[in-house]
């Protein structure tokens, strides 16, 4: 590896190294870096075959009107056939991948619009999907239009609880209270998070009148999947369910949001998405990212500004983190997620998980389940939360479990200088040289200090 500038560059803006990385990177890393960013890229290739979330949600909808248990027996099959198989084709992708940072960046925002399986519902196995619609298209977009997509995408509407929101004095909340006169109607979920984790940020503004009225706009977005009974042709796409719609104009941040309709919810999301707050939000969150966990401030008040003079033109913001010097000051300021130092490993030896179990025995291990997150809030960007004890202690015992199971022509001495090189400590060395054996010396690369941090 040739400087410490090629393992950042590899590290914590990419995957981690693999074999021919390093020649890639060539002496420019962070120009390397930039020729990545291209808005408009093409879908991967390994992610072409699968379904859409529509069609999946359709087909546990029409499943549904048969029977509960054949609805039950879709959800398994769509479980099997395309969440899995998606997480496995999408972590070969990042494994062989030479386009490392959009893959990171795809990583960054599918976490901040997470949805998660943690909440049990059907829609879970369209998450997937969801990150490959939704999150990928945009990640060298407009901050808008990635806003847009995430928010009318049935999979968050449907995590985050907004199918269910019905307005107090619409034609469908005015039905529900006259059988059930103490039934609560308005969901407030999706709107606080929308405001709390996606723009605004906690200390953003808002007050809770706002989260109120702002749900109160958002009644009615939903899908057209998972209907009890009736002849209507089932989808699962967006559909606005006027019947459910709070009417009336609602104010939210000082504006006033005239009664119209589905508009109201787009005229909402584009106004969060110019608002000084949401720049500052997502400017601590890409600098928490890339740079330390405690944000240095001058760093944030640089991207807060492109944010804010690009309109929030993502492909720019991208450029400007990679040309932040604070991002290359300290190469081990930052530790790798379980998934981040899973996928490492395998980069690092050139190999591929050969089934399943080879990437979700990890992650359970990890306590990092693909689309898993324990809440919408995603999974931590803070090395507190993945380098404990106990979790120090599963990551070296899988390490050195993962390479006896790698083949005796691996070269250590080579695995170690592309994979942490120039930032390797002599210690880390000096044990790889003494090892009494290959899969010993390359356990104990995998396990360094360095390895785990990017």
């Amino acid at each position: 590896m040739r400087s410490l500038d090629t393992f950042t560059a590899l590290n914590r803006f990419g995957l981690g190294a693999g074999p021919g990385d390093d020649a890639r990177v060539g002496d420019d890393p962070r120009g390397w870096l930039l020729d990545q960013i291209r808005p408009g890229q093409a879908l991967p290739p390994g992610l072409r075959r699968f379904r859409s979330a529509a069609e999946i949600r359709a087909e546990i909808a029409r499943a549904g009107r048969e029977s509960n248990e054949a609805r039950t027996r879709t959800v398994r099959r769509a479980m099997n056939r395309d969440f899995r198989q998606e997480v496995m084709a999408r972590l070969r992708y990042e494994i062989r991948t030479p386009e490392v940072l959009p893959e990171r960046m795809v990583r960054f925002w599918a976490n901040h619009f997470t949805a998660s399986l943690s909440r049990g519902s059907r829609d879970g196995v369209t998450i997937p999907a969801y990150e490959r619609e939704a999150i990928r298209p945009h990640v060298f977009g407009r901050f808008r239009d990635m806003l847009h997509a995430a928010a009318r995408n049935p999979t968050l509407l449907t995590y985050l609880d907004n199918v269910s929101s019905v307005g107090p004095d619409s034609p469908a909340g005015q039905n529900r209270q006259r059988n059930r006169p103490t039934a609560t109607t308005l969901n407030e979920n999706f709107a606080r998070e929308l405001l709390e984790l996606h723009t605004l940020g906690v200390d953003g503004g808002y007050t809770q009148d706002d989260i109120i009225e702002a749900a109160k706009i958002f009644t009615g977005w939903g899908h057209g999947g998972y209907r009890r009974g009736g002849d209507e042709p089932i989808h699962g796409n967006f559909q606005f369910v006027r019947r459910q719609h709070q009417p009336g104009p609602k104010t939210v941040l000082g504006r006033v949001y005239e009664e119209a309709g589905e508009e109201e919810g787009l005229r909402l999301l584009d106004d969060l998405a110019r608002h000084p707050s949401t720049a500052r939000h997502i400017a601590t969150k890409l600098v928490r990212h890339f740079v330390a966990d405690i944000p240095p401030p001058d760093a944030v008040a640089r991207i807060e500004q492109v944010f804010r003079d690009t309109e929030g033109d993502l492909a720019e913001v991208t450029r400007a983190l990679v040309l932040l010097d604070a991002a290359w000051a300290d190469p081990l300021a930052k530790v790798k997620t379980p998934h981040e130092f899973v996928v490492a490993c395998f980069r690092a030896t050139g190999s591929l998980p050969e089934n399943q179990p080879d990437y979700f025995q990890p992650m359970r291990l990890l306590a990092m389940m693909p689309h898993s997150a324990p809440s919408p809030a995603g999974w931590s960007d803070r090395a507190a939360d993945w380098l404990g004890p106990e979790a120090l202690m599963i990551r070296l015992e899988w390490a050195r479990g993962f390479a006896a199971r790698q083949p005796g022509t691996l070269i250590p001495a080579e695995i170690l200088d592309r994979s942490i090189g120039a930032a390797a400590r002599e210690v880390t060395t000096t044990w790889v040289e003494r090892a009494p054996s290959g899969d010993a010396a390359l356990a104990m690369i995998l396990a360094s200090p360095e390895f785990q941090r990017r």
